[in-house]
């Protein structure tokens, strides 16, 4: 049985190619009897392509009354690498990849770039969003936004959801 399900297309000369990706409640339960190291990896997955809640892990933790600053700071510290690894492969990417592949011609991405530079930075503090804080952290790579201050907003806002998030069940499951 599928925990999450997320299905990636690619298009092709001849046809749509469907990959899906699944992760099972099995495996949920095994990152979450790996403790720390499982959060670490959870968090880190959530935040590329690979649709995991880290915050499922993080709840049962708090829950088996594992530490919660080090539950906030294991979780924040994956999150942000991973958010981290998605801007980088947005940096290495190519105007010819998002012409072949996405069909965008350069001058409808150069005006989503102008419409990007108007909110700045600020954008970073929201890569911890589901599913499209992972196309923001992408697109500020791919623009070629500053890396030191979208660093600072990418931890900033993941700090801030996970220190949320970990108050809030420790106060009302603990």
């Amino acid at each position: 049985m599928c925990f999450f399900r997320f299905a990636l297309s690619f298009p092709t000369n001849y046809s749509k190619k469907i990959m899906y990706i699944c992760i099972s409640e099995k495996e949920m339960e095994s990152l979450i009897k790996l403790g720390y190291l499982g959060l670490f990896l959870a968090s880190f997955l959530a935040s590329t392509i690979v649709p995991l809640s880290s915050d499922i892990v993080l709840t049962s933790l708090i829950v088996l009354k594992f530490d919660l600053w080090t539950c906030i700071i294991v979780a924040t510290v994956g999150n942000f690498l991973g958010g981290l690894t998605t801007y980088w492969l947005g940096y290495l990417g190519k105007w010819e990849w998002i012409e072949k592949y996405f069909k965008k011609s350069k001058k409808d991405v150069e005006k989503f770039q102008d419409r990007t530079k108007k909110v700045g930075i600020i954008a970073a503090g929201f890569t911890w969003l589901p599913f499209i804080g992972d196309l923001i952290a992408l697109a500020l790579g791919f623009l070629r936004f500053k890396p030191v201050p979208v660093f600072i907003m990418m931890l900033i806002g993941r700090f801030g959801r996970f220190a949320v998030v970990g108050f809030a069940v420790h106060y009302f499951a603990g």
